[in-house]
């Protein structure tokens, strides 16, 4: 896939995975207490939370294959001409998947703990928490997401660069012997 192509629909994929680990953040679960005669429980609101997480999760996933289906994700393919170019992608590369990794763990445990609900009974004399995901995790996420684009997108331009251009070594590099 060409780089004139590859990079929006990246960048589309990035955009999405962003608005949902936002909007994931804003819809995430509140928890009341009610009262029922003598006992108390949590009552949650939606869940659409952990779905906008996991959206958030498989968008950001699609976008990271895409580049690295592209990239032939740095090792197998060709080897690329050393260069200023190379360096970079290869520590871009190692960034990108640091920052993917940090993004996916985010996106993933906000979505799992988002999910989580619990229905306590207590008598009124006891006092109730209801477990709730704690604010950040889902904005977190999204953060990373931004980073994880931006350093896959460099990353893929820095890579396209080190293999542009005239391999620095000849065809033959062996030593030649002649029949005598």
């Amino acid at each position: 896939m060409a780089s004139g192509v590859l990079l929006p629909v990246v960048f589309v994929f990035d955009l999405v995975a962003f608005a949902l680990a936002v909007a994931a953040e804003q819809r995430r679960n509140t928890a009341t207490v009610n009262v029922q005669g003598d006992y108390k429980y949590c009552q949650y609101d939606s869940d659409i939370a952990t779905g906008l997480g996991v959206g958030a999760l498989v968008a950001l996933m699609a976008s990271q294959i895409l580049i690295m289906v592209a990239s032939r994700c740095l090792c197998c393919g060709k080897a690329m001409r050393p260069s200023r170019s190379r360096s970079w992608a290869i520590v871009l590369f190692i960034t990108c998947w640091v920052f993917f990794l940090i993004a996916e763990v985010c996106l993933l445990a906000g979505s799992i703990r988002n999910a989580y609900h619990t229905k306590y009974y207590l008598s009124s004399d006891h006092k109730l928490s209801c477990r709730e995901l704690r604010k950040g995790v889902f904005g977190a996420g999204a953060a990373f997401v931004i980073l994880t684009g931006i350093v896959s997108e460099v990353y893929y331009v820095s890579y396209s660069r080190a293999n542009d251009g005239q391999p620095s070594y000849g065809r033959d590099t062996g030593v030649r012997m002649r029949n005598i």
